[in-house]
C-alpha cells in the first residue's frame, strides 16, 4: 500500500528559504561590524594612539552616518512636498482658468422694453435674461447662482426696498407646464433655505392649476408667458412691487393652456 508523500509548497519553501537568509544576514552584518572594528583597533594602534580615543571616533562616524541617511529622507520629503505643492498651484490655476472662461463667456444684454421669444433661449440664457430684467428694474446685484446643489434658486437678487428676491426659472415649452412637485420643492428651499421675501417662479410654460393653488397657499409668485412678456416689455411693474402680486397670479396662460 503506497504512503502519500505531502510534498511542501512553495510558499513553505520559501519561507524557510527567507529564515535562513535572514539569518545568514545578521551573521554577515555581524562578521562587518566585528572586522570593522578590528581594522579600526589596529589602525589606530599603529598610530599610536590610545584605545580609548576610537571610542569617540566611532561615535563621529555613527553621527556622520546618521546624519547623511537624515539629509536624504529629507530630501525625499521635500521632494514630495515640492511636488504636493506644485499639484494644489497647479489646481488652483485650473480653478482660476475656469473662473476666467466662464467669465468671459457673452451674457445677454440688458432686456429693453419690447418682445422677446424667452421660449427659444437655452436654459442658462433664460436665467441670465430673468437676472437681467430684474437688474434693469432696480435689483442691482440680481446673478445667476442655478446649478448643482443650488436647492431651487437660479437667480438671487436684493430689491430696491431691501427685500431678498428668490427666483426659479422654468424654460419649457409650450405644452410643459410647471406642476404642484415643482412649486412644492421650491416652497420647501425658497423660505427656509433662501430665507426669500419674495419667492418667485417664471415658467415659459405656464402652471398647472393644482401648482398656481399651491402658490397661493405659499404665497409665491407665478409669471407665466403673458406675465412674463407683460414684465420685460413695460406693460406691468415688477413682480416685487405691490401693484404686481395681482398679474402675478398667471391663471390666464393657465387657462388657456387647458385644465
Amino acid at each position: 500500500m503506497a504512503i502519500p508523500v505531502r510534498r511542501r509548497s512553495a510558499r513553505e519553501r520559501r519561507t524557510s528559504f527567507d529564515l535562513r537568509r535572514t539569518a545568514l544576514g545578521f551573521a554577515l552584518v555581524a562578521l562587518i561590524v566585528a572586522g570593522g572594528g578590528a581594522v579600526l583597533r589596529a589602525l589606530w594602534r599603529g598610530a599610536g594612539l590610545p584605545a580609548v580615543a576610537a571610542v569617540p571616533a566611532a561615535v563621529l562616524a555613527l553621527a556622520a552616518a546618521l546624519v547623511v541617511l537624515r539629509r536624504r529622507r529629507a530630501r525625499r520629503v521635500a521632494a514630495a512636498v515640492t511636488d504636493a505643492a506644485y499639484g494644489i498651484v497647479d489646481a488652483g490655476l485650473a480653478e482660476l482658468d475656469a473662473a476666467e472662461t466662464d467669465r468671459a463667456r457673452p451674457r445677454p444684454p440688458e432686456p429693453a422694453a419690447g418682445a422677446v421669444a424667452y421660449e427659444e433661449l437655452d436654459p442658462y440664457a433664460f436665467e441670465e435674461a430673468v437676472a437681467g430684467l430684474c437688474r434693469r428694474d432696480g435689483c442691482a446685484d440680481a446673478a445667476v447662482v442655478g446649478g448643482a446643489g443650488d436647492l431651487g434658486a437660479d437667480v438671487l437678487a436684493t430689491t430696491p426696498d431691501g427685500r431678498r428676491l428668490v427666483v426659479q426659472c422654468k424654460r419649457y415649452g409650450p405644452e410643459n407646464r410647471a406642476g404642484s412637485q415643482e412649486l412644492q420643492r421650491f416652497g420647501g428651499t425658497c423660505y427656509a433655505v433662501h430665507e426669500a421675501d419674495v419667492a418667485l417662479v417664471v415658467s415659459t410654460g405656464g402652471f398647472t392649476e393644482p401648482a398656481l393653488d399651491y402658490a397661493e397657499q405659499c404665497s409665491i409668485l407665478c409669471y407665466g408667458p403673458d406675465e412674463l412678456a407683460a414684465w420685460s416689455e413695460g406693460g406691468a411693474p415688477p413682480p416685487w412691487e405691490p401693484a404686481g402680486a395681482a398679474p402675478a397670479r398667471g391663471r390666464s396662460d393657465a387657462r388657456l393652456s387647458g385644465p
